[in-house]
């Protein structure tokens, strides 16, 4: 293969938070490859799991509004915060959550063909007006998720981040919600990948005891034991695994000696019934999506030279 461009060291560094250098080497000893590259460097034991793309991303507004048994979960992004922030657009963003929940529509195109909650124009035409005319800037509705049942939601720091929780119960009220709601915290703060172990691809199992392994492997107090030892220790580090990246294994924010799921069925006790956290939807503000970086190509450039 050719010389490892400075686009994918850049690449790399962002995925994994580790330094150019050992990227660089990363990358080379792997024939470019982007993912064995991660392997290589988390079975050095430089790098924890891949960090997700993309977290720099753009302005705007996560929203959640439940009414009854439906909710909606919403994301509108703008290029500017100050945009975000006007009460155009926060009202724009409520109106479109609202009229998700009245017409339940497709998809983002379908949104746009609806007639929008307490008005007599479309969607698409509100968009186009408040883009052009007020705003003056670049407004896209990105994402929305429309949900019936049981449903509690959070929205952390005034809409980057926000979270719709269903449950399955044969309780009700107030209470109910707040146990919904402490989950949604829960998502948001930690984002986990899974909800519960069951929800693990196998495979991704196996690739993790590989890591694991190989870990063992670099490590001299390790590398002289049995196979069948450290194949022992690995199984015990799987359910450290599972604690880390479902949601229901983690230790509950508001009080560690608790998982999430001993809390739920603590409460739901208390209650009188029963409670199964059954499908949990995160949204960040602009996850995905490529903001422009003040000039970081050519910093790693500089240094490679």
């Amino acid at each position: 293969m050719g010389k490892i461009s400075v686009a994918e060291i850049k690449e790399l560094m962002k995925a994994t938070g580790v330094g150019m250098m050992d990227c660089k080497k990363a990358l080379e000893a792997n024939d470019g490859d982007m993912d064995k590259a991660i392997e290589f460097l988390r079975e050095k034991g430089l790098a924890t799991q891949a960090k997700k793309s993309g977290r720099a991303a753009a302005e705007g507004i996560v929203t959640a509004v439940v009414n009854g048994n439906v909710g909606v979960l919403l994301e509108v992004n703008t290029e500017t915060d100050f945009a975000a922030n006007t009460d155009d657009i926060k009202n724009f963003v409520n109106d479109v959550a609202n009229t998700i929940i009245e017409k339940n529509p497709a998809d983002v195109e379908a949104l746009k063909a609806e007639v929008i909650s307490g008005g007599t124009v479309t969607v698409g035409d509100v968009l186009t007006e408040l883009a052009g005319m007020k705003i003056r800037e670049n407004i896209v509705i990105r994402r929305f998720v429309r949900m019936e049942g049981v449903l509690a939601s959070y929205i952390h720091n005034g809409g980057s981040i926000g979270v719709m929780v269903k449950l399955d119960t044969e309780l009700s009220g107030d209470a109910v919600t707040a146990i919904g709601k402490d989950v949604a915290m829960q998502s948001a703060a930690l984002n986990a990948p899974y909800i519960k172990r069951e929800d693990v691809p196998a495979d991704v199992i196996e690739k993790e005891k590989e890591i694991m392994m190989a870990q063992m492997a670099e490590d001299p107090k390790m590398a002289n034991k049995p196979e069948q030892v450290r194949a022992k220790i690995v199984d015990g580090k799987v359910g450290k695994y599972y604690s880390e990246n479902c949601l229901l294994e983690q230790a509950f924010v508001k009080d560690d000696k608790l998982s999430v799921q001993g809390y739920v069925d603590a409460e739901a006790k208390k209650l009188g019934g029963t409670i199964a956290v059954v499908d949990v939807i995160r949204y960040e503000r602009g996850e995905g999506i490529e903001k422009k970086e003040d000039n970081l190509a050519d910093e790693v450039a500089k240094m490679i030279k």
